[in-house]
């Protein structure tokens, strides 16, 4: 790998890009490539299976793209794929997690809510959080279908997601929560919203800076950070509509960006060895 290499990140769709705007903001000379896995958005509702999958797909695309350094910027694909993604390949791979560490040492009330996908809640990884920092607060996770639909059409503060985010938000307000955590990267993009219906006395918090400084901790301890003195470049895949992401992504990342079609041949090398390993447990001859 070289130090001159682009950082590649992904998720199940435009979520991802409110952890990007860190990373850029944290490495201001890293080339960085995006890769939003629309067409399959969202995770939540996927087999582990179908989003490991997807996820060794991808890093497969931004490893043919010279990738140095991937990062799983959706906490749903970690709970699912990280360690396989990590058994599978030898560079450095990134991964969320809900910040629920900071929330418990923030509450006062000692409640805390979890906003997040129900396969996040369901993760090993959340329930070790869980089992962590559960004596030190009570943590209330809520599940939060349709959020994820709403950020990718682009609407954030429309009559029908403040419906929805009243419906998740409310309850955990009165059973106490004090600090709400942000367990999907799609739902910054709806905090001014959510600060709004929680009110001023409840603090909302999300991952993405974190990530971004343990990406440049691993960066510079494998001296792999860029050096070319200038302000990094990005670009931006999605496996969804061209012409629907390219004013979406432009919408998130708030600057106009240019958008290309993921390959379909970056899932088409999973999907024949699935098929040869299926005809393999089938016991079939030739293979």
């Amino acid at each position: 790998m070289n130090a001159a290499n682009p950082i590649g990140v992904f998720d199940s769709g435009v979520g991802g890009l409110s952890v990007l705007r860190e990373i850029r903001s944290a490495l201001p000379s890293e080339d960085l490539l995006y890769v939003a896995d629309s067409a399959h958005a969202p995770y939540g509702d996927k087999s582990q299976q179908f989003i490991e999958e997807r996820s060794i797909a991808i890093t497969e695309f931004l490893i043919s793209r010279n990738a140095k350094a991937i990062v799983v910027a959706c906490n749903t694909a970690t709970g699912a794929a990280i360690t396989t993604l990590r058994s599978r390949f030898s560079m450095p791979i990134i991964a969320m997690e809900p910040a629920v560490k900071p929330a418990v040492a923030n509450t006062r009330s000692g409640v805390i809510g979890v906003l997040a996908t129900s396969r996040t809640l369901a993760s090993d990884n959340f329930v070790k959080l869980f089992a962590r920092y559960g004596e030190d607060a009570e943590i209330l996770g809520q599940s939060c279908p349709g959020l994820v639909e709403q950020v990718e059409t682009g609407d954030l503060s429309g009559d029908k997601t403040r419906l929805l985010l009243e419906r998740y938000v409310l309850p955990l307000l009165e059973r106490g929560a004090d600090t709400l955590v942000l367990g999907c990267t799609h739902y910054p993009f709806l905090a001014p919203l959510i600060q709004q219906i929680a009110g001023p006395g409840v603090a909302v918090i999300d991952s993405a800076a974190a990530v971004a400084r343990q990406l440049r901790h691993r960066l510079e301890a494998g001296h792999l950070l860029a050096d070319k003195g200038e302000a990094g470049t990005e670009c931006f895949w999605t496996s969804g509509a061209v012409d629907k992401a390219r004013p979406l992504v432009s919408q998130l990342w708030r600057s106009e960006t240019e958008v290309f079609a993921l390959p379909a041949s970056a899932g088409h090398k999973m999907e024949q060895d699935c098929l040869i390993r299926t005809l393999r447990e089938l016991d079939l001859p030739g293979f």
